[in-house]
């Protein structure tokens, strides 16, 4: 069983990477392996809405040679996501949003079905609106979320300081250990028959406004 997590701040060791190497260490803990893959600092490209990746439906994006395809790799082996993101401007880090789009975009079912969960840094405000935004990525790719002790976020203006939010600290250990737990669970119901229910039709509709 594997974890990928995603360190989406551009400080490769800094209060975001604290943070989800607190949820790692307690997946671990549960016999559960744990990767930490940072972003890179490199401009990435947006989302283009090109639909390409649709068409090929390789569960890949066609503008290649970034993050975002060994992402979409990397998570057809693992078992759950994590996103972790600094607070910017009260948002998630705008080129981890941009990664964020293209991965879930073009990688079809690569995530339905497993456990996810988003946390932040912050150094003071606008923690919970940047949740929202991550979270957001999960619910609408059929992605059940784990929960914590509290909301996953964690304070502090550096790795120095969020170690001692003694709360935050907590709060990720928390969340590594019901991460783990839930996907025991998912394999466990797997094994006995219960597996995740389709699509009734067997068809994303699709609809909007105008038709």
């Amino acid at each position: 069983m594997k974890v990928l997590l995603i360190n989406g701040s551009p400080n490769e060791r800094g209060s975001t990477f604290t943070a989800l190497r607190f949820v790692s260490e307690a997946l671990e803990e549960e016999g559960v392996e744990a990767e930490i893959f940072q972003i890179p600092r490199a401009p990435v490209s947006g989302c283009r809405a090109c639909f390409a990746c649709r068409a090929k439906g390789n569960n890949r994006c066609v503008i290649d040679g970034d993050a975002v395809n060994i992402i979409l790799e990397k998570m057809e082996g693992s078992d759950a996501l994590v996103l972790g993101s600094p607070v910017y401007y009260a948002a998630p880090n705008g080129q981890l949003l941009a990664v964020l789009d293209r991965v879930f975009f073009s990688g079809g079912g690569t995530f339905a079905g497993k456990p996810a969960a988003a946390v932040c840094a912050a150094r003071r405000g606008g923690a919970t609106a940047t949740l929202e935004v991550l979270q957001k990525y999960f619910t609408i790719s059929g992605m059940p979320m784990a929960p914590s002790t509290y909301w996953p976020m964690i304070h502090g203006m550096g790795a120095e300081e969020v170690v001692r939010d003694e709360e935050g600290v907590q709060v990720m250990q928390m969340l590594g250990k019901n991460i783990a737990w839930l996907i025991k669970c998912i394999d466990a119901g797997k094994k006995a028959g219960v597996f995740q229910p389709d699509v009734p039709g067997g068809e994303k509709v699709s609809t909007n406004f105008i038709r």
